[in-house]
């Protein structure tokens, strides 16, 4: 991978805060253009890849750029919030009614109430607890939690160490039989089969990216608990949609039918959630040795939490950038959702990286939304932000937001394209979001 190819233009500072999420996000996406580089010369259509910053920096706010037919889409619902407990703050995840549900359930309140009556209760219930006993009440339920920790606490906490110990992308070569790679078309994916079994934003961003660069992208939901659709409409551009219920022996057989045609299996759940359906990366490279099996989690593949829940807010309130954000008492938060968008640029980034050196077998490669988090916060300061905010600077004109308009299955879409240029023009999404789980469980052709 030869970074230097890649022409990086724009501002290097552009959101207040004490961390450099820039770079962090300048990083991913260069190594992400490196590796598409690096892909297409190996498959002999060498192109010239390019990173505009004001790109990067609205692609990492595209959910908040999104406007379908016009209408903004909906952000954290109302339970996913700070709730300040008996000695400290913690804070919830509940966007999805699974999660809503077992949140009301750890803390004994009912679930027939309208969000106001049950944040109010949330609440009355917390300030009782301390941040960490809620956390772990709400957690043995099922929901989602994190208490607020100091950078400090979070390194000297069991998980903290084991993250810290894990490099930014895990890479483990599968000897084995390689699979030569095809010659190409014009953009380094072409031809390639991705295999999507992830969930909100981070493993999505990287199918997403990865359909832009030419590939053709699956994706597949479980039918008892569908994506929230606004998530679609956002991580959506650029793959189809299916359904399978991996409990189904039927969905199951079809699903691994689809399996064999993939050069790229990405997951995105708990680790150790898909291991009883024989889809973990080791029992997917037993089976197929050359493909390339990407895995995403929130906390990493050990530790205590290794099998907890999170989502890329949660994480910041257990690391410490909470805490490092707060405005007085009350805790703070990256300006975007810089862990989750960072993680999947580099796991797409990862994944071309393994497919550039497939001949010589498959791989298995791993990113963490923790493990993002510790990078961001171990590294150096960066230069000074300028004068104004992100929304002041574009405002000027200084940091331009360059959006497209779509015509989808749900309406007119204006949305932001991927944040690369590719032989001088900027890459764009090859199709919109289709309807929602309607797609065949199969490849196109």
């Amino acid at each position: 991978m030869n970074e230097e190819a890649v022409a990086v233009t724009g501002p290097r500072r552009w959101w207040a805060g004490p961390l450099d999420v820039e770079g962090l996000a300048l990083d991913a996406v260069t190594r992400c253009a490196a590796a598409a580089a690096a892909l297409g010369r190996v498959r002999g259509r060498p192109v010239r890849v390019g990173v505009d910053t004001a790109d990067v920096a609205a692609a990492y706010d595209s959910f908040r750029h999104l406007r379908a037919d016009g209408r903004a889409v909906a952000g954290f619902a109302p339970l996913s919030t700070f709730v300040e407990a008996h000695d400290g703050w913690v804070r919830f995840h509940a966007n999805y009614p699974h999660h809503r549900a077992a949140l009301l359930s750890a803390l004994a309140i009912g679930p027939h109430l309208d969000d106001e009556q049950a944040a109010a209760r949330v609440g009355a219930v917390v300030r009782g607890l301390t941040a960490t006993d809620t956390e772990a009440l709400v957690r043995s339920a099922g929901g989602v939690a994190a208490a607020m920790r100091r950078p400090e606490q979070w390194l000297s906490h069991d998980q903290g160490r084991a993250v810290a110990a894990t490099p930014l992308i895990e890479t483990r070569r599968h000897t084995g039989a390689g699979a030569g790679l095809p010659a190409t078309g014009r953009l380094p994916m072409t031809g390639l089969r991705v295999l999507d079994l992830t969930r909100v934003i981070a493993g999505p961003t990287a199918t997403r990216m990865l359909g832009a660069l030419g590939a053709d992208v699956l994706r597949v939901d479980p039918p008892t608990m569908p994506e929230i659709l606004d998530q679609h409409l956002d991580t959506g551009f650029g793959k189809r949609s299916a359904e399978a219920d991996l409990a189904d022996p039927a969905a199951r057989e079809r699903l691994e039918r689809v399996l064999a045609g993939a050069d790229v299996l990405i997951t995105g759940y708990r680790p150790g959630a898909l291991a009883g359906f024989g889809l973990a990366a080791g029992d997917v490279l037993a089976r197929r040795p050359h493909p390339v099996v990407a895995e995403l989690s929130a906390w990493g593949s050990g530790g205590p939490w290794a099998g907890e829940r999170g989502f890329d807010s949660i994480v910041q309130v257990a690391t410490g950038i909470a805490h490092r954000y707060a405005t007085g008492s009350r805790p703070g938060a990256l300006p975007v959702q810089a862990l989750d968008h960072t993680a999947g640029y580099l796991l797409a980034a990862a994944v071309m990286e393994a497919l550039a050196h497939r001949d010589d077998g498959g791989a298995a490669v791993r990113v963490s939304l923790a493990r993002v988090a510790h990078e961001l916060q171990t590294r150096p300061p960066g230069p000074v932000a300028e004068p104004g905010s992100a929304d002041e600077r574009r405002a000027a004109g200084l940091l331009p937001v360059r959006t497209e308009t779509v015509t989808s299955a749900y309406g007119t879409l204006v949305h932001v394209p991927p944040p690369l240029r590719v032989d001088g023009e900027r890459l764009r999404f090859p199709a919109p979001p289709r309807p929602y789980g309607r797609d065949e469980l199969a490849w196109a052709g």
